[in-house]
């Protein structure tokens, strides 16, 4: 295998690049990162040329690019570290790693999330809905997290990495962890993997 030329395209404070770039870390690949901060910057025409519909993150490894966090942390797992666990290949494992990816891609993303991007980045929603997604799904990984140390089997797979970033920051969009132990001590775990790169930090909101 040639030595990776890989530039990750993203943004610090999104919790979609820290996933691809945490997972880089884990990994312990090397990687220039650019900042594609504004949206001037992603509707460019060099960016579009990477990904048309102007999101980051995106990867590029030589000639491949790999537009999406949860396709790039395939991408990377099944180039790198095919053998590293985490993509389980066992069916009922490989399904529930797909069932946490769309957890990151739905529910996660439009709870804390996006009550992160509301108070973080001044984006616009209903509040009261955004925070009853949020406690929904944390109210679930709690439950699912108090039996178990990893989101689909019992060592980090994908499906924490794409987990953890909006999860551990949830506080940022003033949706409080104090009420979910189990997903505290899951984060705890995550951190504490060889590897780990945190996110940079926004102010935590008073709570109303």
């Amino acid at each position: 295998m040639s030595d990776p030329d890989l530039t990750l395209y993203g943004l610090r404070l999104s919790g979609h690049s820290h996933r691809a770039e945490l997972f880089l870390s884990l990994l312990g690949l090397p990687y220039r990162f650019v900042e594609v901060g504004s949206a001037e910057q992603r509707a460019a025409a060099d960016f579009r040329r990477l990904n048309p519909l102007g999101q980051i993150p995106v990867l590029t490894d030589g000639a491949a690019v790999i537009p999406d966090s949860n396709a790039i942390l395939v991408y990377l797992a099944a180039r790198y570290a095919p053998d590293g666990g985490w993509m389980p290949v066992d069916p009922v494992a490989a399904a529930a790693l797909q069932r946490w990816l769309s957890i990151a891609a739905g529910e996660i993303r439009y709870g804390p999330a996006l009550a992160r991007l509301m108070v973080v980045f001044g984006a616009s929603a209903d509040r009261t809905a955004v925070h009853a997604i949020a406690a929904r799904i944390l109210t679930f990984m709690d439950g699912h997290l108090a039996e178990r140390r990893y989101l689909a089997t019992e060592r980090p797979t994908l499906a924490d990495i794409a987990c953890y970033s909006y999860v551990a920051h949830a506080p940022e969009g003033g949706v409080s962890l104090a009420p979910y132990p189990a997903v505290r001590a899951w984060i705890a775990r995550v951190e504490a993997l060889p590897g780990f790169l945190p996110m940079a930090a926004s102010p935590i909101p008073e709570q109303a």
